[in-house]
């Protein structure tokens, strides 16, 4: 006997952007594998909200662009997760999420029927797990983080709020990702380092020390670079100020 049917709940996508569009199509394949054994799917995309005018009214990849992001406001009945960023800017998301202003209840976590997700794990609102990305035990995920294509969280790894991780990233076991902080594609970090809150760490990195919060790393081995850009730096201070110290490892509440 089958259990009950879940609820299919409109989404909208904040972003219009790669990032956005990868969502997009996570959120298609989770509903035919959900209609491939009979199910309900979780979400309907309802739309991208994107606060660049030329898109309004266009398509991205056959999806809408129905207006810019104040309309979560004017929608209240559809859930929302934000997929804007990018290395340039990887404080943008934490900026739009503070703007929109929304409750924690507002938000989806979508996560790729290809992805691996132990029950001993939990992710936080408004995350989003790409295809095959795999969280094998006691992972703590908090809100609004993105987790790219092929990425491996391992055995008690905590990543805090707003942080990113590229394609084909490896964090061994016990990892601390701090809030904001961004590791580019491909890089391996060692079990039990920290890297700190709005830090970002090179594509292809191998990190085998601890990342200072708001610094730049590269190599293999991991080495400072320079002092992160002004977003992410202003992000740390206000962080800092409001905590009443430097955010390592900050993280946010979850759900499962």
């Amino acid at each position: 006997m089958s259990g009950p049917q879940q609820r299919t709940e409109d989404l909208l996508i904040v972003g219009a952007g790669g990032f956005a569009r990868e969502t997009a199509q996570a959120v298609r394949d989770a509903g035919a594998a959900a209609a491939a054994y009979g199910r309900a799917p979780r979400w309907r995309l309802a739309g991208h909200l994107d606060d660049d005018p030329a898109l309004h009214g266009r398509e991205v990849d056959g999806v809408p662009v129905l207006g810019g992001s104040h309309l979560v406001h004017q929608l209240p009945d559809a859930r929302v997760v934000v997929c804007v960023g990018s290395p340039r800017d990887y404080a943008v998301r934490a900026r739009l999420v503070r703007r929109l202003g929304l409750s924690g209840t507002r938000y989806a976590t979508v996560v790729h029927p290809t992805a691996v997700v132990s029950g001993s794990s939990l992710l936080g609102a408004g995350s989003v797990l790409l295809a095959h990305s795999v969280l094998t035990a006691a992972v703590r995920v908090g809100s609004h983080v993105a987790v790219m294509p092929h990425v491996v969280l391992t055995h008690d790894d905590r990543v805090g709020d707003f942080a990113t991780l590229a394609s084909g990233v490896r964090l061994g076991g016990g990892v601390r990702l701090g809030r904001g902080a961004y590791v580019g594609a491909g890089a391996l970090v060692r079990e039990g380092t920290t890297v700190g809150a709005w830090s970002l760490t090179g594509m292809g990195s191998t990190v085998l020390a601890d990342v200072p919060p708001g610094e730049v790393w590269a190599g293999s081995p991991a080495r400072r670079l320079r002092e992160a850009g002004g977003p992410a730096l202003d992000e740390l201070r206000a962080d800092g100020e409001e905590t009443g110290r430097w955010p390592e490892t900050r993280m946010g509440s979850t759900v499962a």
